[in-house]
């Protein structure tokens, strides 16, 4: 059973500091049934997760069923300064509201994932806030400007003289008091999060808890393009609230290559369930888009239900292999001419007018499903049926 725990604990990993640490700690559980913390954190920015957002919580889910207790931290507190990390400019500072906002939305999300009667919900405001003055300057006494200048972003910033605020120096060093506070055992996070991670261990050490997390780090999950990281910013996501057939598409629009990566980092099936698949596609016993079917069931169950995925995966049958209209279309209306750009963008399966231009040219727009190439094109009277790419579809009436 250990040897089962580490590999599931080592599965798609892309570092771990101090293995023994957690081999230790496996070993108690199974020996005497003692548990651990493993801490995660989350800064509620955003009111939503996509799948690059939920590796860490898989991975938490894996610990759960070997004794880990988690510490799911939102940062309260730290959302206020805003995580420096891979940023080329200070992040904006949000409200309280749209904290708490996030907040809700985070935890709904995250117990899709993780089971609730393992999962701790910390805020770190409730440490954070109370430290004052004399705390925050004892804090920031331990760490020299000359080691926080070593981090790649921040040396990045200062040496192209773009503004750091002061602020920002502090927020590895709240980061790392959470662990401090928490008395946490085991800490993940993804690998650009290393400087944080590691701070969780030395002030561990500076204030003598008589531990030292292990720390462990996820890579960064690669979006729809099977290249840059998975990001709202970039359009290449898949939203842990997209609708059933939007998130089933998405999955199926992967490349064979990038689906292995899904399945190591996303797919609960066991690592030798995986590689009997993988398997079964070299040989050729199984075909590469009944497996990614699978893949994406599995998905959209997750996060909806068996019911609503088997339905999403009719549909994009229904639509996709068979070229037929999908049942249920946002239907939208106008009075008097519209230039189809614009009527592209009014109906929201457009983000802008020079992209609906560039789409026309591409030949990836559609209108009653005929291919249109003309972007000057004006809709008079009538009732048309608006089609962007395989996914996109508006219902659109001209009186």
């Amino acid at each position: 059973m250990l040897e089962e725990a580490l590999r599931e604990i080592n599965r798609g990993c892309a570092e771990i500091i101090d293995v023994q640490s957690i081999e230790k700690l496996l070993t108690k559980y199974f020996e005497s049934g003692e548990t651990y913390t493993v801490k995660a954190g989350f800064d509620p920015t955003a009111p939503d997760l996509h799948l690059g957002h939920t590796v860490l919580l898989q991975k938490l889910a894996s610990f759960q069923k070997y004794g880990g207790r988690v510490q799911f931290l939102i940062g309260d507190f730290t959302a206020t300064i805003g995580d420096p990390t891979g940023k080329s400019a200070t992040r904006k500072v949000l409200s309280k509201e749209d904290i708490a906002k996030n907040i809700k939305s985070y935890t709904t999300q995250a117990f899709k994932i993780l089971d609730e009667s393992k999962t701790e919900i910390v805020y770190n405001n409730d440490w954070l806030e109370p430290l004052g003055a004399n705390g925050m300057l004892e804090l920031a006494s331990t760490l020299t400007v000359a080691r926080m200048l070593e981090r790649d972003d921040f040396s990045k910033r200062y040496a192209s003289n773009a503004p750091i605020a002061v602020s920002e120096f502090l927020y590895p060093l709240l980061q790392g008091y959470d662990s401090v506070h928490l008395r946490s055992d085991i800490e993940i996070g993804g690998t650009d999060q290393k400087f944080n991670l590691l701070m969780g261990r030395q002030l561990q050490k500076v204030y003598d808890i008589k531990k030292q997390q292990a720390v462990l780090m996820m890579p960064i999950l690669e979006g729809l393009d099977g290249v840059q990281k998975m990001s709202k910013s970039l359009n290449n996501y898949i939203g842990v609230t997209d609708a059933p057939n939007d998130m089933f598409g998405k999955v199926l629009s992967i490349s064979d290559e990038l689906m292995w990566r899904f399945f190591e980092l996303l797919s609960t099936k066991t690592l030798d369930e995986i590689s009997d698949i993988k398997s079964g596609v070299e040989d050729g016993s199984l075909h590469p888009k009944k497996v990614k079917e699978d893949l994406a069931i599995e998905i959209t169950t997750r996060f909806h239900s068996k019911e609503e995925a088997l339905g999403a995966k009719a549909e994009f049958e229904r639509v996709h292999a068979k070229s037929q209209i999908p049942t249920d279309i946002e239907e939208f209306s106008c009075e008097g001419e519209v230039w189809i750009a614009k009527a592209l963008v009014d109906c929201n399966i457009e983000a802008s007018t020079s992209q609906a231009r560039r789409d026309i040219k591409q030949g990836a727009v559609k209108i009653n499903q005929e291919k249109i190439s003309d972007i000057n094109l004006q809709l008079s009277s009538g009732n048309y049926i608006l089609q962007v790419g395989k996914r996109k579809f508006a219902k659109l009436k001209v009186s």
